[in-house]
């Protein structure tokens, strides 16, 4: 891993002799569309952060008409040559300053400037970006300007290289992976950590108690075991022990302030070899847990620490006791986890959504002009449909066979533009009164109208797929197709969705069982 593998966007001009030498490091997985790239590289090498107060302006250049870089890869390589430029003329202005101030003494070599691009997770150009793989290996060829492009992957050039050989031979450079006695000393290093982690709301300052230490490295060896098989990485490895260590060690003080109140001592002591032993078989199947929870980041650290906090003076109880009391609580943390809150605390919009797509995938396409092509009173007294009542046999059958309810058959895929009209009829008729009053919009559902044709509406249904709230079930590479989806919420979440927008969601469905 190139860097540490730290991804980093922004980083100092830093003087070698008589260069001056810029950096842009940018991860291929963060800048998954070229113009997205171009802004995070040119802003990179310039040195421009943007700042939310002034709207976010990528930089500028040297010009004021509004200058764009990002259209296409040829203005990228007209902005490579504008940072070059700039940076060229701060180097002047410093050497000419330096010469009034520095009268009379030998003149300073003039300096010049190179650049270095470094791309870290260089595999996702191949997928994310393809059409610029080819340009990238030619950058200072194309853009006539001093710079080298470095590639950081663990995937092999064989299988990154372009084909009918469109790019030149790299120089190759391979650095061995981590290994077990380096991963666990840099992990160790981090013990304590900073003050300002000390100050956590929630964290003991005992908790990182130099006295722990040697408890410490048997702490991170025994996680490393345990997640070895599916990570090496420092950064990831150290992520799940800063959410599983105060757990850890709790017992241990729990158990020192018992000892301090009747020995009238404060000082702490390290852990006998039993001590150390039983936390280890105590804690075991909790870091297993902290691996599933953290490694995908189904939750954060500080969250999964708090739900998973052991009992209180869990050193005094029998050893069979303190297991089954590690056992309950994983459970009570296990079940106190509602895995419906993430999508009920969705934006108004996002429910709407929800609702729509489970009214599409649950009624057949037939019967949207039945069920929302009415007003809301003659709706309520239309006569639903009772799915699953079986009928009178006909004469010469047996008369077995019932219609299973569509909701119990799973979800059905609909288009988009479907979705978007039921939207819009839910919309129109549950969230018309809580909107801030428009007078440009005069004519019935013009509003609505306006709200669903939106980007928002759009943006929202994909960010529900990548959530997997929606599934998309159409190819997304194809632009000429409409999307296709299927509702990806169970019918007892679409209730809770639906009541939490004032939305009566079984008016609304062709079938009721």
């Amino acid at each position: 891993m190139g860097l540490g593998g730290i991804d980093l966007y922004f980083l100092e001009h830093r003087t070698y002799d008589s260069a001056r030498l810029a950096y842009a490091c940018v991860n291929a997985v963060a800048c998954f569309t070229p113009r997205l790239f171009y802004d995070t590289v040119l802003n990179a090498l310039a040195g421009w952060k943007p700042v939310w107060e002034d709207g976010c302006a990528n930089w500028p250049g040297s010009s004021t008409d509004g200058q764009r870089w990002n259209e296409n890869f040829d203005t990228f390589l007209h902005g490579l040559r504008a940072v070059c430029a700039h940076l060229q003329d701060d180097e002047d202005s410093s050497s000419a300053m330096a010469n009034v101030k520095g009268k009379g003494k030998a003149k300073p070599e003039q300096m010049t400037v190179r650049l270095a691009l470094v791309i870290e997770r260089a595999e996702r150009l191949k997928e994310n970006l393809p059409d610029l793989l080819v340009p990238l290996t030619r950058l200072a060829e194309l853009s006539q300007v001093d710079i080298v492009t470095i590639l950081i992957s663990d995937v092999r050039w064989e299988d990154i290289r372009p084909p009918l050989g469109a790019s030149p031979e790299p120089l190759y450079i391979e650095v061995p992976p981590l290994s077990r006695q380096n991963t666990l000393a840099m992990l160790a290093s981090a013990f304590p950590p900073d003050a300002s982690a000390l100050r956590s709301p929630g964290i003991d300052p005992e908790t990182y108690n130099p006295v722990l230490a040697p408890l410490y490295q048997h702490f991170i060896a025994t996680l490393y075991s345990i997640c070895a098989p599916f990570t090496h990485d420092p950064l990831e490895l150290a992520y799940i022990a800063a959410a599983c260590w105060p757990g850890f060690v709790r017992p241990l003080l729990d158990a020192h302030r018992g000892n301090s109140a009747e020995e009238g001592t404060d000082e702490l002591r390290a852990p006998t070899e039993d001590t150390r032993m039983r936390l280890l078989r105590l804690f075991t199947p909790t870091l297993t847990g902290a691996l599933d929870a953290l490694y995908p980041r189904r939750t954060h650290a500080a969250a999964w620490a708090r739900a998973h906090a052991p009992p209180p003076d869990l050193l005094s109880l029998p050893p069979l006791d303190a297991r089954r009391a590690m056992e309950e609580r994983e459970l009570e943390a296990g079940a106190g986890h509602d895995a419906d809150a993430d999508a009920r605390s969705l934006p108004r919009m996002a429910k709407f959504v929800l609702v729509a797509a489970f009214l599409a995938s649950t009624n057949p396409a037939k019967t949207d002009m039945r069920m929302f092509g009415r007003g809301p009173d003659e709706r309520v007294r239309r006569r639903r449909r009772k799915a699953g009542s079986p009928r009178k046999p006909r004469p010469g059958t047996t008369g077995t066979a019932v219609k299973i309810p569509q909701r119990l058959l799973g979800p059905m895929p609909f288009p988009l533009d479907r979705l978007l009209a039921i939207l819009g009829v839910l919309l129109e008729e549950h969230d018309a009164d809580t909107r801030l009053p428009a007078a440009q919009y005069t004519l019935p559902g013009e509003y609505t109208d306006m709200e669903i044709s939106r980007v928002t509406a759009y943006a929202q249904v994909m960010e529900l797929a990548s959530m997997r709230l929606l599934l998309r079930t159409s190819s997304g590479d194809k632009l000429d197709l409409t999307p296709t989806f299927k509702c990806g919420i169970s019918y007892e979440l679409a209730l809770r969705l639906a009541r939490d927008v004032g939305i009566v969601l079984n008016d609304l469905m062709w079938e009721v069982v």
